[in-house]
């Protein structure tokens, strides 16, 4: 799939590895194509979650194959990755989940990064349980019986609590926010990154167990273990302001592209496509699962998706 330098190989080890563990902070690392004379080089950011993955790996197999580019991909977490494109550290993002302060900073008052357009895919993160639970318990999903239930979840993790699962403390969540305002009997237990909590959501609905986890969609898993969402408190504009003071739903967030300013200018080609880069929930899904859970390469997923679907791609490169 890629030019084959030993930088790029290099590359594609620390992207095979994301759904291993959370990212780290790679604010320092700048792509071993920086400053290549005369070298058409692109540098992505990929989170640790396999949907940004997916991303990664399609936008990056089209660069290398259709436009002639050399592509790195840095690691890097949620709020760090702001940090390393205003820098330049990194020429774009693929997938941001909303985060307004890091976005007036650096958007509109720095003017050092730009908005690159929607991915075409709506993020919402919510409470969930399995299904087979919900049709046992119907009450259950709602906030306002969870105290009721919180038996049915506790772990040695979380003591004489219910345990509520989160996936890596990096992640957007107002879990903790939530269990303290809304008064639950719940523990926020954090299994450290996506693949962790997969594993861990995948064991207890083997067993039949019940769960309460922090989730999201777009996500693969949904179709491997049904869940069903709990009701919390009505999202309005501005219920999440003050971190400390939330007492409701998360919002539901098209999902939104970010450029370095100086590469949104100067960047060419490479720009101009990934401005115009944009899919399905389902076409995300579609190589998020042969990542995942078929085990393929993020290049093969990639390479897969693309023969089958030049009517979605041939578009972004006009």
């Amino acid at each position: 799939m890629r030019v084959r330098t030993t930088a790029a190989i290099a590359a594609v080890s620390s992207l095979t590895l994301l759904t291993g563990c959370g990212a780290a902070d790679m604010t320092k690392q700048a792509s071993p194509f920086a400053n290549a004379r005369g070298a058409k080089t692109v540098t992505l950011s990929v989170q640790s979650w396999v949907g940004a993955q997916a991303n990664v790996a399609v936008a990056q197999y089209l660069l290398e194959h259709e436009l002639g580019y050399r592509v790195d991909t840095v690691q890097v977490d949620e709020v760090p990755a702001w940090d390393a494109l205003s820098q330049g550290r990194v020429d774009a993002l693929l997938e941001d989940w909303g985060h307004p302060e890091q976005e007036k900073r650096y958007v509109d008052d720095k003017k050092t990064i730009a908005r690159g357009g929607e991915l075409g895919v709506t993020g919402h993160i919510g409470w969930f349980v399995p299904t087979y639970l919900a049709e046992q318990h119907p009450d259950i999903t709602h906030w306002k019986n969870l105290n009721k239930y919180a038996g049915l979840f506790r772990t040695p993790e979380s003591g004489d609590k219910g345990q509520l699962m989160d996936g890596s403390p990096s992640y957007v969540t107002n879990d903790k926010a939530l269990v303290k305002n809304l008064k639950l009997d719940y523990q926020v237990v954090f299994a450290g990154s996506e693949a962790a909590q997969i594993t861990q959501i995948k064991q207890f609905a083997k067993e039949k167990k019940p769960f309460l986890t922090y989730w999201y969609s777009p996500q693969w898993l949904f179709e491997k273990v049904p869940m069903t969402e709990v009701e919390l408190p009505p999202y309005k504009e501005g219920c999440d302001a003050d971190p400390e003071k939330v007492a409701c739903a998360y919002p539901h967030t098209p999902l939104e592209k970010y450029l370095n300013a100086d590469f949104a200018r100067k960047g060419g080609e490479a720009a101009a496509f990934l401005k115009k880069f944009q899919w399905t929930t389902e076409d995300q899904n579609e190589v998020s699962l042969m990542i995942a859970e078929q085990k393929m390469s993020p290049e093969d997923a990639a390479k897969k998706w693309v023969d089958s679907h030049e009517s979605t791609w041939r578009k972004w490169l006009s």
